[in-house]
């Protein structure tokens, strides 16, 4: 298993110079599969070898300075590979998102891993699932529970959901007690516009006052139909003229099933196409500092 050799950032330049404490929300990393196995029951891709320091050099390229670490579909509940490269990056600078067994309760081992920084629940349903029905009313119970040991620990609940699932659980989302974060701004698909009434509900939800809903400028190539990712500036920029103090970015490295096209660099420069430099800031630093909890 090798790390990936075609680098679609070749010859790619940062746009924009990062703001101080520039955080990257959102990334994953996977080590050696003799030491890190996989969950089998549910392996969406073939895992690529991405460790910490390959990670690390392109993000100091791009000047960012705090990482939030989230648990990858691939390993399940065992996020033993997680833990082991947040403890490589000092503690004032890493934050981490886990999965759970739905049981959890808060405990001796949940306690320790808020002391190193974990701040939140990952509920993770494949982006190309198709339309289930009863599939939103099944997970109400798991997400209860989750925000029961949210609320103890002062953590959040991480959704990655299919657009189709995002909108159903809108309802579960307005009415959860806790701060929820939605990667990869929901995942609605790009060509059916920003007018799309599950789009339109989650733009309320983030911009309604609460300050309890976060939307991630994460994987646009996950629900773009564009190669150029044109169709996803006016998602992007609805947001943000919406709700700028809710927002948080992240690369979601390795670019899962997608390496091979998306790179790193490429993608940062794509807020730089969407976001001006006070708007930026608040993205890149300020949120981020704020929703993780760094000083």
């Amino acid at each position: 298993m090798n790390e990936h050799v075609n680098d679609p950032d070749a010859g790619l330049a940062p746009a924009f110079v990062a703001p101080p404490h520039a955080c990257d929300a959102h990334f994953h990393v996977f080590g050696p599969a003799e030491r890190y196995p996989y969950d089998a029951s549910d392996l969406r891709y073939r895992p690529p070898l991405a460790p910490l320091d390959s990670y690390l050099r392109t993000a100091r390229r791009l000047g960012f300075e705090r990482f939030v670490f989230v648990q990858p579909s691939a390993y399940g509940q065992d996020n033993s590979c997680m833990l082991d490269a947040m403890a490589e990056v000092e503690p004032q600078r890493r934050r981490g998102i886990v999965h759970l067994d739905a049981n959890a309760v808060v405990d001796a081992r949940l306690a320790a891993w808020d002391a190193a920084g974990i701040r939140g629940i990952r509920i993770n349903v494949s982006p190309v699932r198709r339309p289930e029905a009863g599939l939103a009313d099944a997970l109400k119970s798991r997400i209860a529970r989750y925000a029961v040991v949210a609320r103890e620990l002062g953590w959040h609940l991480d959704f990655l959901t299919p657009g189709w699932l995002t909108e159903e659980l809108l309802p579960t989302l307005r009415a959860l007690p806790v701060a929820f974060t939605v990667a990869h701004m929901g995942l609605f698909s790009a060509k059916d516009g920003p007018e799309q009434r599950g789009f339109q509900e989650l733009l309320a939800l983030a911009g309604d006052g609460s300050g309890r809903c976060w939307v991630k400028l994460t994987g646009i190539y996950r629900f773009s139909a564009d190669p150029t990712f044109a169709d996803v500036a006016p998602f992007a920029q609805a947001l943000i003229a919406a709700a700028p103090d809710q927002l948080i970015w992240g690369s979601d490295y390795p670019h899962l099933s997608f390496h091979d096209l998306v790179g790193t660099i490429g993608l940062y420069n794509k807020l730089g196409e969407w976001a001006d430099a006070a708007q930026r800031q608040r993205i890149l630093a300020d949120n981020p500092a704020r929703l993780f909890g760094f000083a």
